[in-house]
């Protein structure tokens, strides 16, 4: 008898243990691939933050789990709209977007990209770490994505190839391509320019061809794509804020085991720290580059900021509106 009760012991022990192997981190072996999209260079701090990030769940799983970063928005054909769709239906497993870019998907992932709403990267670190960051992260949900952490583009600057922006009338008539949402357009139309809205793929041919007369965007953006070569004027006006989003497709990442979902949101959290703390960095070493390539860089603090402040303060009431004052008021 007791011979048979340790037996059945040892069976239930044994049986428990293979539950939990087949359950746990290592999913069995099971190797799972998965393509990360990024919509520009891999040279850039949003794809250097990709790659830590791949590293780190690649690590971390014992090469169990691969991501294939694809930079350059390659995977959405250069539109990063498609891009951020493609996500959110699982034709793409994990991205690294702009919110403005999220803004195909919902009106509200404009928000904290409003006119001169955050003006420091300690308030957009803030917020993004209390009720507004969860506020956005519900958004995601509703979108099939999950929000894995929050990068930063940076403030969204000017260029043009006419002459220095300074105040409000140094905008009228000129053709500055925007990203392809209302709100943009909306705004550089109430700053007197001619907002032209284009796939970000199309930006360096029309600068350089004349087709448009400047573009507007953080300086990492500039710097890895090479703009500041086709330009000769830039602004440092710090008019918009651009946060990055790393986003995992939910039904993808609902399909691993706790143990890897909690291994991608650690790689995920050290991914992003790092790209902020880089871009912070090198936005002294990029602005210089641009200065000593010929670049007529006019600073913050010889420019009316003023002027454009109060040329944008009717949007505001129709910004509340669409996007909800509560929503808006969570960045201030």
């Amino acid at each position: 008898m007791k011979k048979r009760l340790l037996a059945l012991g040892l069976s239930a022990l044994m049986a428990l243990s293979l539950t939990a192997c087949s359950s746990g981190g290592d999913q069995s072996g099971k190797k799972v691939q998965l393509k990360m999209s990024v919509t520009i260079s891999d040279t850039s701090t949003w794809g250097q933050a990709a790659k830590k990030f791949a590293d780190e769940v690649k690590e971390k799983t014992n090469g169990r789990i691969e991501i294939q970063v694809v930079a350059n928005e390659q995977l959405s054909g250069g539109n990063q709209a498609k891009g951020v769709e493609q996500l959110s239906t699982g034709a793409t497993d994990i991205s690294i977007h702009s919110n403005i870019i999220y803004s195909v998907l919902d009106p509200r992932f404009s928000v904290p990209s409003l006119p001169f709403l955050i003006t420091s990267g300690e308030q957009a670190d803030e917020k993004l770490a209390g009720e507004a960051g969860a506020a956005i992260n519900d958004i995601l949900l509703e979108k099939n994505i999950i929000g894995l952490g929050f990068g930063e583009s940076g403030f969204r600057e000017i260029t043009n190839n006419k002459q220095p922006i300074t105040k409000l009338d140094d905008l009228k008539g000129m053709k500055i391509r925007v990203p392809g949402m209302k709100m943009y357009v909306d705004l550089f139309k109430s700053l007197g320019a001619d907002p032209i809205s284009m796939n970000f793929a199309e930006v360096f041919t029309s600068l350089q061809q004349g087709a448009i007369d400047g573009q507007e965007n953080p300086l990492d953006v500039i710097d890895s794509n090479q703009i500041y070569t086709v330009q000769k004027y830039m602004s440092m006006w710090d008019y918009s804020y651009d946060m990055l989003i790393l986003g995992f497709n939910k039904t993808k990442f609902e399909s691993l085991s706790p143990e890897d979902q909690e291994i991608i949101r650690s790689a995920a959290k050290d991914a992003m720290a790092y790209q902020r703390e880089l871009v912070r960095e090198l936005a002294k070493e990029q602005l210089e580059k641009f200065k000593q390539s010929g670049v007529e860089v006019t600073e913050l603090k010889d420019i009316d900021v003023d002027s454009f402040k109060k040329a944008v303060e009717p949007l505001y009431q129709g910004y509340e509106q669409e996007y909800g004052a509560d929503l808006i008021n969570k960045f201030r």
